[in-house]
């Protein structure tokens, strides 16, 4: 590929936003706000998709097989990482989709504890 105006503008800025996220405050904030998005977003969909009560099925095997998936991606990985190197560290992509994940079954699980009450 050439090197661009935009391309070198592109690296630039993603080397600079790679060495902010290195620290490990950031990295800890970046994933508390996935998980409690992920609760917000179970909460939203459990409040969505059980008002008309029709779809319930069909949202929950879509959650399901999205939730298997992330666990796919985030542990296959792990376990690769164990067999290269123990010093790699998993992507923040990975931990924020798993916190993502967690925080979405999390509030599903107490929506319905709070409907079987």
């Amino acid at each position: 590929m050439q090197r661009t105006r935009l391309s070198t503008l592109f690296d630039t800025l993603a080397n600079q936003l790679n060495r902010w996220l290195l620290n490990p405050w950031r990295r800890l904030s970046i994933i508390i706000i996935s998980l409690l998005g992920g609760n917000f977003f179970g909460v939203a969909l459990a409040s969505i998709s059980g008002q008309a009560a029709e779809q319930d099925v069909v949202i929950a095997a879509v959650v399901v097989t999205v939730a298997e998936g992330i666990n796919r991606l985030v542990y296959s990985r792990q376990r690769d990482r164990n067999r290269v190197s123990p010093e790699a560290r998993t992507p923040l992509v990975y931990e924020a989709l798993n916190a993502i994940k967690i925080g979405t079954l999390y509030a599903l699980a107490v929506e319905a504890f709070k409907l079987g009450s």
